[in-house]
């Protein structure tokens, strides 16, 4: 069967994060996806480092797999009629430049509609494309303040903490991806592609539909409660004798079995903690109880402990022990792919598994300007000549 995307094209625009991840998902997926590049310099992710694994990025090749990278000055008039050309022979346009800045170089969604209706125009900034924000700058950082997100990450002290990963760009990537594949969809009815603006306020605003349930009910503005959560009790990280145990007795089914794994049924029958409600107004009381319980053994025995109660729990494991752990290796979720320089590589695999139309990651991301020739040859069906003639003028590179 062919895979999810097959046969659609998509021409990357986009730099850094938010953008290559939602492309990189859609290239495991079958999509032939062609990163475009100015011909000098590159996705400014090709910088980001250390570490660099033979003088590349290790940050640009793990967003960037299954991509093929055309390098073309779009600023240079006949770069721009190769970009349109590009543009009437594929599906999908992202871009995630500040706004505005597409129509500054001549490539805004109404000029690429006019040589493609059928084009779906996917656009990632920080704020959208209207409101007082719109022309403000954004990065990860900046977002995670925006939308509320360092409010309520960090210490019960007060200190807060920006989130370890770059959740706003990965939450604006994965949005973008779900309106593009809508939009498809609604192609597939009509015959018409659209614009889909993806502001990453929007999105985080979206993905926190949890938190601001509580606030929009009437709670009280949340603050930073390190591993804790408003709601359910006990709910957060917990310090065993050797290193942190997260727990999740998210249910009075749970505390039932939590109460009795631990050896104080006496807890589940406290008045002050017979329900959730109860133990969230006093966990000031049975936090501190559960903590001194939990130093007792090791988290490792804890979780043999609890697991057999059926009650969820996890160590706290770094990023190492995640490579490491035998359930990565069953999901193929870091695999190796063999890169024109670096060698290889080991990246992250493909998240969504299907029966019958499995996502892979094929190749390692390329080296700029890796396949200028050869989507000039046989998108737009260039002679040698004049490919070569091109490059002699700068208007491509070619790796």
């Amino acid at each position: 069967m062919p895979k999810p995307l097959e046969k659609i094209r998509v021409l990357d625009l986009s730099h850094a994060l938010a953008g290559p991840y939602c492309t990189m998902i859609m290239a495991a997926y079958g999509a032939e996806v062609l990163k475009v590049e100015g011909p000098d310099n590159g996705d400014m992710g090709r910088s980001w480092g250390p570490p660099f694994q033979s003088g590349e990025a290790s940050y640009f090749l793990g967003l960037n797999t299954g991509k093929k990278a055309i390098a073309l000055d779009l600023k240079h008039p006949r770069g721009l009629e190769i970009a349109f050309s590009l543009i009437e022979r594929s599906d999908v346009l992202i871009e995630n430049l500040r706004p505005g800045s597409m129509e500054r170089l001549g490539l805004g969604y109404e000029k690429a509609r006019e040589r493609n209706p059928r084009l779906i125009y996917c656009s990632i900034s920080g704020y959208g494309q209207n409101g007082p924000s719109r022309d403000d700058p954004a990065m990860d950082l900046i977002m995670q303040a925006a939308c509320g997100l360092i409010s309520v990450t960090g210490s019960p002290s007060g200190e807060v903490a920006r989130c370890g990963h770059s959740v706003a760009d990965i939450t604006a990537g994965m949005f973008a991806l779900i309106g593009i594949l809508m939009a498809l969809n609604v192609r597939n009815q009509t015959g018409q592609g659209q614009f889909i603006d993806v502001s990453m306020l929007d999105s985080m605003i979206s993905a926190m539909a949890s938190n601001f349930a509580f606030i929009l009910g009437g709670g009280e503005t949340p603050k930073p409660m390190g591993t804790a959560f408003a709601t359910i009790v006990p709910y957060g990280g917990f310090p065993a004798k050797d290193r942190d145990i997260a727990i999740a007795a998210a249910s009075e089914k749970l505390w039932s079995a939590f109460a009795k794994a631990i050896g104080r049924e006496d807890l589940e029958k406290d008045e002050r903690y017979k329900t959730n409600a109860l133990r969230v107004a006093n966990r000031d009381s049975l936090e501190p109880l559960l903590r001194s319980i939990f130093r007792e053994k090791t988290a490792e025995q804890w979780q043999r402990i609890l697991g057999e109660a059926g009650v969820p729990s996890m160590p706290v494991r770094n990023l190492r022990e995640v490579v490491d752990d035998p359930q990565s290796a069953a999901r193929d979720m870091f695999v190796e792919v063999e890169h024109s320089s670096a060698g290889r590589v080991r990246v992250t695999g493909a998240p969504l598994k299907f029966s019958a139309t499995p996502g892979q990651v094929l190749t390692a991301a390329p080296v700029h300007g890796e396949h200028t020739r050869q989507a000039l040859s046989d998108i737009l069906g260039m002679g040698g000549a004049a490919i070569d003639e091109l490059i002699a003028a700068g208007v491509a590179t070619q790796a």
